[in-house]
């Protein structure tokens, strides 16, 4: 069973920068692939990002392309998403997920529904 908690969400003024952190333990973390997903109030969560398993590629939605960035540091167990030019738009809860390593696909790894584990969130706000 693998946890995940993230941390390092905030209010932020437009244009700014956040960068989010999720701490992985209770598995294998180099086994997984890893993702980002956001919710805003009312609306259905998003895929945002994810990262191989080996870091070896990253995928995003086209809203935060150039904006945002996945990693991840295998040694700490950990995953993160360097956010940049925040916009309000941007504004939610920012969830981690990981999944076992698949090879599919680049768009199936934006499917929620596949993805293992989830963290609990993180709220990021982007003030105008």
């Amino acid at each position: 069973q693998v946890q995940l908690v993230e941390s390092g969400g905030g209010l932020v003024q437009a244009g700014g920068s956040l960068r989010l952190s999720c701490a992985a333990s209770g598995g294998t973390f180099s086994n997984y692939d890893m993702g980002w997903f956001r919710q805003a109030p009312g609306k259905e969560r998003v895929f945002v990002a994810t990262i191989m398993w080996d870091g070896s590629k990253t995928y995003y939605t086209d809203s935060v392309k150039g904006r945002f960035i996945i990693s991840r540091n295998i040694t700490k167990n950990t995953v993160y998403l360097k956010m940049n030019s925040l916009k309000p738009e941007d504004t939610a809860v920012y969830y981690c997920a990981a999944q076992q390593h698949r090879t599919w696909p680049p768009s199936r790894y934006s499917r929620a529904d596949d993805y293992d584990y989830w963290g609990q969130g993180t709220q990021v706000t982007v003030s105008s």
